[in-house]
């Protein structure tokens, strides 16, 4: 019996030394190999995901290679810079906000991602700019950043969210053009707005909350304005609520 197990014990060891000491270059070229397939298989992936992150710092040098190179496959480019924020943390993030000005839309998406699971608020200039990005979904996303971490200097450039046609789409009916309407963004806009207290949105909020042209986002405006002030609207109908609100901008104007 223990002869049989010596040779078991030195083979374990033996695949641990040995495991250990894998040069860095086939550790890259290995992972570069994994991430050049393009795969819808959870498994694969799950599996590539575990290998990188037990390589942990040594998988940098591939994860970056990823992100920079389009050859690879875009679900594997999302992947490698979660991976990367994952495994560097709060180093990765210099790096991570070059990638939201890539021409790409899929790499300035996944950068804002990371960059929000960081809980990253010094890179705010750098969503507000992206506030305006040709991509509907990477101006949510840019606006999400700015709602979750509450970058309030980024205030100004939400409001003006409202006056780009972008977050505006034209209906037609028999080919013939009708009037404009809001997409879903403006709602999360007047409540972002709300979330970050925006004073010089408080009066514009009260006149438009009177209009009935702004129905479709008057729980939006009163969420938002009771934020705003700390006032809480009376519970009950739409003419409750507008008188509430427009009472509270007169005794303002008196106060002032």
């Amino acid at each position: 019996m223990k002869v049989l197990l010596f040779p078991l014990t030195f083979l374990i060891l033996f695949s641990s030394i040995s495991q250990g000491a894998i040069a860095p270059a086939d550790i890259k070229s290995n992972l570069l190999q994994k991430y050049a397939v393009s795969t819808n298989d959870k498994i694969v992936l799950a599996q590539l995901k575990s290998e990188t992150l037990k390589y942990g710092g040594q998988s940098v040098e591939a994860l970056i290679e990823v992100m920079k190179n389009a050859k690879y496959p875009d679900k594997n480019r999302w992947m490698a810079t979660f991976l990367l924020g994952q495994i560097m943390g709060d180093k990765s993030a210099p790096f991570l906000a070059k990638f939201l000005k890539h021409p790409h839309w899929v790499m300035r998406m996944a950068s804002l991602k990371t960059l929000l699971a960081l809980k990253q608020k010094d890179y705010s200039k750098h969503y507000a700019s992206l506030l305006n990005d040709d991509s509907f979904i990477v101006r949510a996303q840019a606006l999400d950043n700015i709602r979750t971490l509450k970058t309030a200097d980024a205030a100004p450039h939400v409001w003006a969210m409202l006056y780009d046609k972008k977050n505006y789409y034209q209906p037609t009916m028999n080919g013939k053009a009708l009037k404009a309407k809001r997409s879903n963004i403006i709602k999360s806009v007047i409540l972002t707005v709300g979330e970050l207290k925006f004073e010089k949105a408080k009066l514009p909020l009260v006149k438009m909350i009177q209009k009935d042209r702004y129905i479709d986002i008057f729980p939006e405006m009163d969420e938002s304005l009771m934020k705003i002030t700390g006032l809480t609207s009376p519970a009950g109908d739409k003419t409750k609520k507008r008188i509430f609100w427009q009472r509270m901008a007169m005794s303002t104007s008196t106060l002032n």
